[in-house]
């Protein structure tokens, strides 16, 4: 058999038989070497690559850097397991920016994006405007100067700031506005679902006169109107007519004001058994006008809001509301950033995220009197 074997492969052509060559493989960098160019822990290294825990600015760059130039991060960015923002830019309108209680909706929103920067370990560089309208042409001057990874715009989606800021090289994600040109990246609430989640409660309780208090707000609260009108047709009821009140502002005081000069005209507010209210910040006011009309709420009309503010947990009564998660609208405008720096790609189209609202029932809402 040894013998028969040896011919065996003693007939085989030379180019046939099994070669033997050593060749020297190129090691690939790994995040142990990383970690000893950057002169840290492996553990703060991995941190410092996933995001995964707050380390500080220097740190964090100093491993960035060992790891793009012994080219870990271009291998890992191939597989998309790489945290690649490290500087945020913040751009806010003035009046998102006092901490009060008649702003608590961009207080969450900016909290939630500072909490997950801060675990992250992603410097925020804030910019707020001097009046209503954010500059586009400061905040695209600034980014550049602190070399910002990406740019977050809150409560702004104007066009012309759209347009003055979208651009392949820099990212840019409004949040809580809408971009229906679709230049950017866009993370709001479902505003339209949500309302329709209310009203759809609402009828399904047996109201069909449902008041709707507004204010002329940006497309977002448009939206509102929108989910109003979509329960009616989805229930195949007609959308009333002349049931929309507009409010001066969204503050408390607004809608007070609004349903009191109703009520003036009219005691019976339109004959309406329920009463919609695009903000919370509108319905707290508009529960005030009725208590001091003795209009008891829930037993002659329901209100329901619409962002689940706190202040609406101890009115009286109780708000019932369309709760919105305004402190995750952060975390996923860093997403869709890193996304876009990860695919590195000029044609990606833009991203519209929208996160999706649910009920929260309290004491403000009863089925209409019959």
């Amino acid at each position: 058999m040894k013998f028969l074997c040896k011919n065996i492969e003693l007939a085989m052509p030379s180019k046939a038989r099994p070669q033997f060559v050593t060749e020297k493989v190129e090691r690939k960098v790994n995040l142990k070497d990383v970690a000893r160019d950057a002169d840290v822990s492996l553990s703060t290294a991995s941190h410092a690559l996933n995001g995964t825990a707050p380390l500080t600015v220097e740190v964090r760059e100093r491993v960035l850097d060992s790891a793009k130039r012994l080219g870990y991060l271009d291998r890992r960015r191939k597989k998309a397991t790489i945290a690649t923002l490290r500087v945020l830019l913040l751009a806010i309108p003035d009046d998102a920016a006092p901490e009060s209680d008649l702003n608590l909706v961009s207080w969450t929103i900016l909290n939630g994006l500072r909490r997950e920067c801060e675990r992250r370990g992603i410097r925020i560089v804030p910019f707020v405007s001097t009046g209503r309208r954010i500059d586009g042409a400061q905040v695209r001057q600034l980014a550049l100067a602190e070399r910002a990874d990406g740019i977050v715009v809150l409560n702004d989606d104007q066009p012309e700031l759209i347009r003055s800021l979208a651009s392949p090289d820099m990212p840019v994600v409004i949040v809580n506005g809408e971009d229906p040109a679709m230049l950017v990246d866009t993370v709001t609430p479902e505003n339209r679902f949500g309302a329709r989640l209310g009203i759809e409660h609402l009828l399904a309780l047996g109201h069909r006169r449902i008041l709707h208090l507004t204010w002329k707000g940006r497309t977002t609260i448009q939206r509102r109107y929108d989910g109003f009108s979509d329960a009616y047709l989805a229930a195949q009821l007609p959308v009333p007519d002349n049931m929309v009140v507009e409010a001066e502002g969204y503050e408390p005081r607004h809608g007070e004001a609004a349903i009191n000069a109703l009520l003036d005209r009219d005691a019976t507010v339109k004959g309406a058994t329920a009463v919609f209210c695009a903000a919370d910040n509108l319905a707290l006011g508009c529960l005030k006008a009725l208590a001091d009309r003795d209009i008891r709420v829930p037993e002659a009309i329901s209100v329901l809001g619409f962002d689940d503010i706190v202040p609406g947990e101890f009115s009286r009564p109780p708000l019932s509301t369309v709760s919105v998660p305004t402190d995750k609208l952060g975390a996923a405008a860093l997403a869709l950033i890193e996304q876009r720096l990860i695919a590195n790609d000029p044609q990606r189209p833009a991203h519209r995220l929208e996160l999706g609202c649910h009920l929260v029932l309290r004491g403000s809402i009863a089925p209409p009197r019959s």
